[in-house]
């Protein structure tokens, strides 16, 4: 039961990370590099800190982090940092690709090397156990599922015509989008890393009172740190070199408060897969824990292609391709039973 309670909190989650970009689409007058980095704002320091604050016994977050070992903190940070580049690049993947094809492929790799490395790296030898099995058929049956995704997007692009392409993505750059996505990917899995690093932390939590389904907040707070110095960085770059500075102030009143709000509500949603992960973690098995990252990125991509059918991405693919896509999406969805098993 508990198994199946952790599944369904980490897709309440998906559900929320897959819409992120649907208020976002909402933001007017502004360039790219200033909504990014107001949404950031909220999902990377904002959010995080009111949740950590929030779920940890009164008056405790600042002692959490006073007990926590200073390595475990600054690799958290170091890690978030790193993943601020996939951060950057997988807002890029979208603009280029569309939200079903560019979170198919980033969140694909990330699914991947996010929940295989960690345990390499400990030592663990994935198949020594029943746990370690199911883990590796889980991660199996996810890449099939994003594979045949990634196929049916190739083949809805390819009989698509450039201004079909151009009415579902304004900007659609296969080639270009491809190559971000996987960039994106690859240095998104560095947020798990970075959640891996910080255990010391949320053993801190643990040790102050926490609940078990909360303690993680405190270790996400210090990745979407480091995560949001990186877009920090390189939107204020773009808004010097591209003179979108002013984006901030040119806009009328009504217009500057329609952006904070769709901004502040894009980064909460994306926040909440974080939240409920934590919460969905917490009750699998201790065998299992390490898979909780491929749940919710199997999740996160079968939302956003779902998400991506609403929106009319999907438009004019023809029925093959259509069968296709839903063939992985129920594969990425099976994928996450394998913790039943265990």
């Amino acid at each position: 039961m508990n198994s199946l309670l952790s599944i369904v909190l980490m897709a309440i989650g998906s559900i929320c990370a897959a819409s992120f970009y649907v208020p976002i689409k909402k933001v007017k007058g502004w360039s790219w590099e200033s909504y990014w980095l107001v949404q950031g704002i909220f999902s990377w320091i904002i959010v995080p800190l009111l949740f950590a604050w929030l779920t940890v016994p009164s008056g405790t977050l600042w002692s959490i982090i006073e007990q926590a070992p200073a390595s475990s903190k600054w690799l958290a940070i170091f890690y978030g940092a790193l993943w601020g580049v996939g951060g950057l690049t997988f807002g890029l993947s979208m603009r280029y690709l569309g939200v079903a094809l560019g979170q198919s492929i980033a969140l694909g790799l990330c699914a991947g090397i996010g929940t295989l490395v960690p345990p390499i790296v400990a030592g663990q030898n994935l198949f020594a156990d029943k746990a370690g099995i199911l883990m590796m058929v889980g991660i199996s049956v996810s890449i099939a599922g994003i594979a045949i995704i990634g196929f049916a997007a190739g083949l809805k692009s390819k009989n698509m015509s450039e201004a079909e392409r151009k009415a579902a993505v304004k900007e659609f750059a296969l080639k270009k989008g491809i190559l971000i996505a996987i960039l994106a990917g690859v240095m998104s899995a560095c947020f798990n890393f970075g959640l891996t690093a910080g255990k010391p932390i949320q053993e801190a939590a643990l040790n102050l009172g926490t609940k078990a389904l909360f303690a993680k907040n405190p270790v996400i707070l210090f990745v979407t740190m480091g995560g949001f110095f990186t877009n920090l960085i390189y939107c204020v770059f773009l808004n010097i070199k591209n003179g979108t500075g002013k984006d901030y102030l040119s806009v009328s009143t009504p217009v500057l408060i329609n952006n904070l709000v769709f901004s502040a509500l894009g980064g909460t949603l994306w926040y909440m897969q974080f939240f409920f992960m934590g919460m969905g973690e917490s009750l699998l098995p201790a065998t299992m824990v390490a898979f909780a990252w491929s749940i919710l990125m199997s999740m996160n991509i079968a939302f956003s292609n779902i998400w991506g059918i609403l929106l009319n991405e999907w438009k004019g693919a023809g029925s093959k391709t259509i069968a296709l896509l839903i063939i992985g999406l129920v594969l990425l969805i099976l994928s996450t039973f394998v913790v039943k098993f265990n």
